[in-house]
């Protein structure tokens, strides 16, 4: 009899969840926040790809003229920028021999634009959901929606639209990133492109998952969205404090344990081809996810609303 009725407790708690999920997110999807957060990330996105396209393109271009001038043919062009691309991978990979041939069909610029917006992704993702949760605190617009459902549904709901959203988001970019490499490389098939165009989303969807988690977080810790929004970009920055001096300090430093409490410091295997490197990243991800949304809720639970 207790297990029945706990069973139907669970079962109402996800469909509170799944209404507010539904319901959450066809006001986002609706709102020009959206359009403007797609636009911005999309010129963020255009901007970094158009450089580094150029970049490597110029690059290009003095290797073949300076080989030219010295009267080398065209395969020893083939072969130096070859070297010069699995410098650039090695470095990008930390030299890592699977990843380099796993990535070996992807274009450099692909691989760039990836770990440059990558890096600006936790900001993105504050900026997108800094007032899922305060902004109803605040106005006290909440107690009418606790009232209905419970509070964890309430945070569960939210914190599930911010993820969907972002997830629609990220693939529109991915996209369009993938689809102009084909195009600017006529040597990147379409099924490696499909192929890493998946591998790629995947990966920045775990990566990101916990960044949303934060951001829920610091939008439960205060009633003005504003001082969630700075509170969140604080914390953005000491864990990336954690993670360079982590880094920094080696692998007999004192300090270096700071960098296995920082979420980015284990997104190096997100796109690694073993399953025990991958498995090993994503559930360092789902823990920090886990850990800040039960943070979240005892806060909501405890607030008076």
């Amino acid at each position: 009899m207790c297990n029945s009725a706990r069973f139907a407790h669970t079962l109402d708690g996800l469909k509170e969840t799944v209404v507010i999920w539904s319901a959450e997110l066809r006001r986002a999807v609706r709102s020009g926040r959206t359009v403007v957060l797609l636009g911005l990330y999309s010129m963020f996105s255009a901007l970094v790809l158009l450089v580094v396209g150029w970049l490597a393109g110029e690059v290009r271009s003095a290797v073949a003229k300076q080989l030219e001038g010295a009267g080398a043919d065209a395969s020893a062009s083939v072969q130096l920028n070859e070297e010069m691309r699995k410098g650039v991978l090695g470095f990008l990979t930390s030299n890592d021999s699977a990843m380099i041939e796993a990535l070996a069909q992807v274009p450099l610029e692909v691989l760039i634009v990836f770990k440059i917006t990558l890096f600006f992704l936790p900001a993105y993702i504050a900026l997108m959901g800094f007032d899922q949760i305060s902004g109803e605190v605040g106005p006290r617009s909440m107690r009418y929606l606790t009232v209905r459902a419970r509070r964890s549904s309430v945070l569960l709901g939210k914190f599930l639209t911010q993820a969907t959203l972002l997830l629609g988001l990220v693939l529109i970019i991915d996209l369009a990133i993938f689809i102009y490499a084909r195009v600017a490389n006529p040597d990147f098939s379409f099924a490696a492109m499909a192929l890493n165009l998946l591998k790629f989303w995947l990966a920045a969807i775990v990566f990101s998952l916990a960044y949303v988690a934060l951001t829920t977080l610091c939008s439960s810790l205060f009633r003005s969205p504003a001082v969630s929004l700075v509170f969140n970009f604080i914390l953005l920055f000491v864990f990336w404090l954690m993670d360079t001096i982590g880094r920094a300090s080696g692998d007999t430093g004192n300090l270096r344990f700071l960098r296995y409490l920082s979420p980015s410091y284990y997104a190096s295997d997100l796109l690694h081809p073993g399953l025990a490197q991958f498995g090993a990243s994503g559930a360092a991800y789902a823990v920090f996810a886990f850990v800040f949304l039960m943070a979240a809720y005892g806060i909501l639970r405890a607030r008076d609303l």
